[in-house]
């Protein structure tokens, strides 16, 4: 597989502020290959990607493709892979589109998983846990 791409084009969209990049590329009718590259290398290594997020954070984790619930969460920490109990899930693109957690959860599309389930590309995750205390 082949990705034409411009080193020059893409050294100088680094170097732009990101406000200015949308416009430049529109402007010169131009299009970042970054994107393609990246999502095409994580898919021939079988990396995905998915998300935890807080009030005031959102963090992308990456997994091997075909990935537990539980294994997903030992990549945050250990102890939520020991402690396991369940992973509260919604799709990401279901997320965009409805807007807001509550609005996927009135959809009926966000859903309680157990330790079989095998996290999908693009998954928005609130893992639970409990780890009991060490003697």
């Amino acid at each position: 597989l082949m990705i034409p791409y411009s080193g020059s084009l893409e050294a100088s969209l680094i170097d732009m502020p990101e406000d200015e990049v949308q416009k430049y590329l529109d402007e010169n009718k131009l299009q970042s290959a970054l994107p393609k590259i990246i999502k095409t290398g994580f898919a021939a290594i079988h990396l995905i990607y998915f998300f935890t997020a807080g009030p005031d954070e959102v963090k992308c984790w990456q997994i091997r493709e075909g990935s537990k619930a539980p294994q997903a969460a030992g990549t945050i920490h250990t102890d939520f892979e020991r402690g396991f109990i369940c992973a509260e899930v919604m799709k990401f693109d279901e997320l965009k589109e409805l807007g807001t957690e509550q609005a996927v959860k009135a959809a009926g599309k966000y859903k309680q998983e157990g330790k079989n389930y095998t996290v999908c590309d693009g998954d928005v995750i609130y893992f639970k846990f409990n780890v009991g205390r060490g003697k």
